[in-house]
């Protein structure tokens, strides 16, 4: 029986690429071996260098009127009985110019054209935060004049 001469020759070029990556991974793995090693790198000791402080972080009064009035909406939101939200009420009404300060509510953003919900004031929103016990939205933008706030941009959680 006669074996086809294509069969012999697979055979024989598969053998021959085996022995070939045989050989090229012997040859690297001898070539690691005859490298010689880096020389450790010495250190030499400085001068002991002075820490300083970190800088006083800066915080605007924007920042900071944000921070307590998504505090206080907290605390209306959550409160325990009608006279607890009331009181808290009364604190965040003080940090507005007045009563009527205008609130706007962002409901929709595209490409930086912004649509709102009907405009409401200051003492309707707190109103809304105290009957349904939920703060859905964060301050976007603030409005400062003279420490009192003038106008408020809310979003969406």
């Amino acid at each position: 029986m006669k074996h086809p001469m294509f069969a012999l020759s697979l055979r024989k070029t598969m053998l021959m690429a085996v022995l070939v990556l045989l050989a090229m991974g012997a040859c690297k793995s001898k070539k690691k071996a005859v490298e010689p090693a880096p020389a450790p790198v010495v250190k030499e000791e400085a001068a002991p260098v002075k820490v300083q402080a970190p800088a006083a972080v800066v915080r605007s009064a924007e920042e900071i009127a944000v921070e307590k009035l998504e505090s206080q909406f907290a605390s209306i939101a959550s409160a325990s009985n009608v006279t607890a939200a009331n009181q808290s009420i009364q604190e965040v009404l003080a940090m507005f110019s007045n009563q009527e300060t205008p609130i706007l509510i962002v409901i929709h953003e595209e490409g930086g054209v912004k649509d709102y919900d009907e405009p409401t004031t200051i003492k309707k929103y707190l109103e809304y935060l105290k009957d349904t016990k939920k703060n859905l939205n964060y301050i976007s933008d603030i409005r400062l004049v003279g420490g009192k706030v003038t106008e408020l941009e809310l979003k969406r959680k």
